[in-house]
């Protein structure tokens, strides 16, 4: 299928429509505590910010002065005290040269065709000093590596989840992106919740009250890392 510009950009409007524009609330939470962790405040982009949930959350919060977020979906109701750039983040946000604290990008990555470029852009838009928070499925999880095994593809990159998701990355992958881009060597974090490989109406957590977690046994994944100073 050759796409011209006009097709392509209607192609990348119905792949973010598909994604639905939101997460789970396992990946928002762990967000959420990644940013009390590291105390994090001022000036924050949701890069990606889909129908809004994960920024309504963010706000609740108040901990940053000002909020902004982006997204090719337009700017969805409820969101008083947003200020919402509509930007095909397959393309770099102009504008915004070093201007935040944090950039949040929640299941964002996996959605875009150049992953180097995405991030890229988002570390010219931290600020020095700046952090970035990103999350994506974690393809290293066993149900993650048993789809793989018997079906030739990811668990989060079957056909019912094409064209939302697209491209799957490994933690050495997001490593050496960001390093690649400037940022600090990341840390890594999961979301505490990880679907049983064919009995997907149970966890892991569930099951074992909760001594089964990390890398194994977590759907999502989570990277922090800073632009230096």
């Amino acid at each position: 299928m050759l796409l011209n510009e006009e097709s392509l950009s209607t192609w990348r409007r119905q792949a973010a429509e598909a994604s639905g524009g939101t997460s789970s609330d396992d990946i928002y939470s762990t967000i959420e505590e990644t940013l009390v962790d590291y105390q994090l405040g001022g000036s924050i982009l949701d890069y990606g910010a889909g129908i809004g949930n994960l920024s309504k959350r963010l706000l609740s919060m108040g901990r940053f002065e000002t909020f902004y977020a982006a997204d090719l979906m337009d700017k969805p109701h409820g969101l008083d005290g947003v200020a919402w750039l509509k930007a095909d983040l397959n393309d770099p946000i102009q504008g915004y040269d070093s201007y935040f604290d944090v950039v949040v990008a929640a299941e964002v990555i996996e959605h875009l065709e150049n992953p180097r470029s995405m991030v890229r852009d988002m570390f010219r838009l931290c600020r020095p000093g700046g952090y970035l928070v990103l999350t994506t499925p974690n393809n290293e999880s066993l149900r993650a590596i048993i789809s793989l095994l018997a079906r030739g593809h990811y668990v989060a990159f079957n056909d019912g989840c094409y064209p939302a998701h697209i491209t799957a990355l490994l933690r050495k992958d997001l490593s050496r992106i960001l390093l690649e881009a400037g940022f600090r060597p990341p840390s890594f974090r999961f979301a505490q919740k990880g679907a049983v490989p064919g009995f997907t109406q149970f966890t892991w957590q569930g099951a074992s009250y909760g001594l089964l977690r990390g890398a194994r046994f977590s759907d999502g994944v989570l990277a922090v890392t800073q632009k230096p100073i």
